[in-house]
């Protein structure tokens, strides 16, 4: 199956989960502000402490995506994205903002798992892994907490470090942070992209590499 059907047929599931994405990622207690332009969006997209898979040292060209780790369109985009990154890895910066949504069951325990291993340095492989087995905990209505544990485990992280940030008030913070700014910028569901902060509307894998032609050139 060409990239271009396979991504097809995420944004078909993009699609269908829209209207229920629309009311989940309305959370209370958020008191986000629209962003006014497009270079307080661009601020708003990256922000110093984003986690990047890949960075680039003139930033000219930055690919955000919001995403949420039991998301089954982002699961279904995931291999796109990647080889976004092998054909553009030298070129554009390609970062990755939390956005779990609710109706997830472990979606912020996803999280909070992918950013303890990011404090041990080693946020791309538990991204990956997140995704590489998603069939196996996502879309259960009970706590996976042993299961993200135990990647952490394959991963050789220091357990005592992952267990402290794993529960840490201030792991649940900085992924509330990327839901916020996710808000601000009008992301109502998963998977969400930015270039430069505008955000796009893909309905094929080419509508993504034309943005980033276009960006770099």
């Amino acid at each position: 199956m060409s990239r271009n059907v396979k991504f097809s047929l995420a944004l078909v599931v993009v699609f269908v989960l829209g209207l229920s994405a629309v009311l989940l990622a309305n959370r209370s207690g958020t008191d986000s502000q629209p962003v006014a332009g497009a270079a307080e969006a661009t601020a708003v997209a990256v922000r110093p402490d984003s986690h990047r898979l890949s960075s680039v040292p003139d930033g000219r060209v930055t690919f955000v995506e919001f995403l949420d780790f039991e998301c089954e369109a982002c699961r279904a985009v995931y291999p796109a994205t990647e080889q976004l990154r092998a054909e553009y890895g030298d070129r554009v910066s390609f970062v990755v903002r939390y956005f779990p949504l609710p109706g997830h069951f472990n979606a912020e325990r996803a999280a909070r798992a992918v950013e303890a291993a990011a404090q041990q340095g080693r946020f791309e492989q538990m991204y990956q892994r997140m995704y590489e087995t998603q069939a196996e905990w996502g879309e259960q209505r009970v706590p996976k907490d042993e299961v993200f544990r135990g990647f952490a485990v394959d991963l050789g992280l220091d357990l005592a470090a992952y267990d402290a940030a794993y529960t840490a008030p201030a792991t649940g913070d900085r992924i509330n942070a990327d839901v916020a700014d996710g808000q601000a910028l009008g992301v109502q569901g998963t998977p969400t992209f930015f270039v430069n902060g505008e955000r796009l509307e893909p309905a094929s894998y080419q509508d993504l590499t034309d943005a980033l032609d276009a960006a770099l050139g």
